[in-house]
């Protein structure tokens, strides 16, 4: 006996019989943990920098050496000042290390403030504590100024080399003109600083070269880091995990 289908009109084709499978539902905890894990990735991303830079604290503890030699300087003289310093920089150093915080930053920190001291003892003058931070400054503005001008911008090579991206990120325009951006506000930065300090130590303005030391210390830092962050986040280059891991 012919079937039903054969007395359908030919060119049609009879609905399918057969259940349709029911749509998948994305649940949504884990849409919650996508969405956790990006966040989690630029957590990640914003705590490694400021690992190298020794954290909120690091920034903050390299100004207390400042806060302590200019007042110092002026009721008890050089010597006392310099002994302030290098006193308040070693204390910071062994809190550092009770505290098994990162030893690198704070190290460099005592180091720094040692150079100062030296400088501003070998000048006779306070305002000698300054002139290492202020060529510092200039020394990196350029660093990152040349970097730029060989189009290899030194935010992008920082990162790969810390986080394990390594240069794959040269070869995406959008990726280059972001770590451009981030390494231009360090120049600004760094370029701000050397102008500004080096005015006011040519002029003999001991009191203003420490609150612009501090003034345009860390808060301008967080203002570069803010936007290196941002960069790296456009970027869609997070930690590796073997970067994170070590």
């Amino acid at each position: 006996m012919p079937s039903s289908n054969d007395n359908a009109p030919s060119g049609e084709q009879t609905p399918s019989t057969e259940p349709l499978e029911p749509a998948v539902a994305l649940d949504p905890g884990e849409a919650l943990d996508a969405d956790e894990a990006v966040g989690s990735d630029e957590d990640v991303a914003e705590q490694t920098l400021l690992e190298q830079l020794g954290g909120f604290s690091g920034l903050i503890y390299s100004t207390v050496p400042v806060v302590v030699f200019v007042p110092v300087n002026s009721f008890a003289g050089l010597t006392w000042a310099i002994w302030a310093a290098l006193g308040v920089a070693a204390l910071i150093l062994v809190w550092r290390l009770i505290r098994r915080s990162p030893i690198q930053p704070a190290i460099s920190g005592f180091l720094g403030v040692g150079i100062c001291a030296f400088i501003a003892y070998r000048m006779g003058e306070a305002k000698g504590f300054f002139l290492f931070g202020i060529y510092t400054s200039l020394v990196y503005a350029g660093v990152f100024l040349i970097s730029m001008l060989v189009r290899w911008p030194l935010v992008g090579v920082i990162w790969g080399v810390l986080n394990g991206h390594g240069t794959d990120w040269r070869s995406d325009q959008r990726v280059q003109r972001l770590y451009y951006v981030a390494t231009t506000t360090w120049v600004l930065v760094f370029g701000a600083r050397y102008l500004v300090q080096s005015q006011l130590y040519d002029t003999d303005r001991t009191g203003w070269l420490a609150f612009t030391r501090i003034a345009m210390g860390w808060p301008l830092t967080a203002v570069a880091l803010a936007v290196t962050v941002w960069a790296v986040r456009r970027a869609g280059h997070m930690p590796t995990k073997s970067a994170v891991a070590a």
